[in-house]
């Protein structure tokens, strides 16, 4: 049986556990870094290696950052009125792509999926709710994914948050079912926000 040399099967095997790479993309993205110059595969490691160690979660939003808090947090062009709520930190370039949304952002990292062991405990709504009873936030727009684990956990959070004097919304279903928001084009993510409808008993 072929095998390539073992640094090759090595870096094939690392590309191969990035979501969304099957065995052959892996191998293709393998040797095109194999066939890139020294110095432009040196940046490439220099790119992945600083932002592992410089990105983190902000920690007011859990949005990903180098400052803390985050940009999004400290940009006083925005509400204060409207929290949207979404499940990891790429969902909010998908939003504010749109170009409508102008308030502020909370990042569960993550959604409630028992079959893989992430339940209630799990989530991080602890801060959420926090910082929804020290905040002024008018509405909260549950963002999650149109998915089973998406609308579990928008589900659960409407349920945590029915005491609290705040407008409840959804995105409207413009969002494909079963889809990732990731990868909806800027129409689609803006008719869904534009008619987000108001969650109800």
């Amino acid at each position: 049986m072929f095998a390539y040399a073992q640094p090759i099967d090595h870096l094939i095997e690392e590309l191969r556990k990035i979501p969304g790479i099957g065995a052959k993309t892996a191998q293709r993205i393998a040797f095109h870094v194999l066939g890139l110059p020294q110095e432009n595969a040196d940046c490439l490691a220099e790119a992945i290696i600083q932002a592992r160690k410089r990105v983190f979660h902000c920690s007011v939003c859990n949005n990903i950052t180098h400052v803390d808090p985050c940009p999004l947090c400290t940009d006083d062009t925005r509400s204060d009125d409207e929290l949207c709520v979404v499940e990891e930190p790429y969902n909010i370039s998908s939003i504010e792509k749109t170009g409508i949304y102008r308030g502020r952002y909370h990042v569960l990292l993550g959604t409630l999926a028992p079959l893989k062991g992430k339940g209630p405990d799990e989530l991080g709504a602890e801060k959420l709710l926090e910082r929804i009873r020290k905040g002024r936030f008018r509405e909260i727009i549950l963002a999650t994914n149109p998915t089973v684990e998406g609308e579990a956990t928008a589900h659960y959070l409407a349920g945590l948050l029915k005491g609290h004097s705040v407008r409840l919304t959804r995105l409207a279903m413009g969002l494909p079912v079963g889809a990732d928001m990731d990868f909806a084009d800027q129409v689609t993510m803006k008719k869904a926000l534009e008619g987000r409808t108001e969650i109800k008993d």
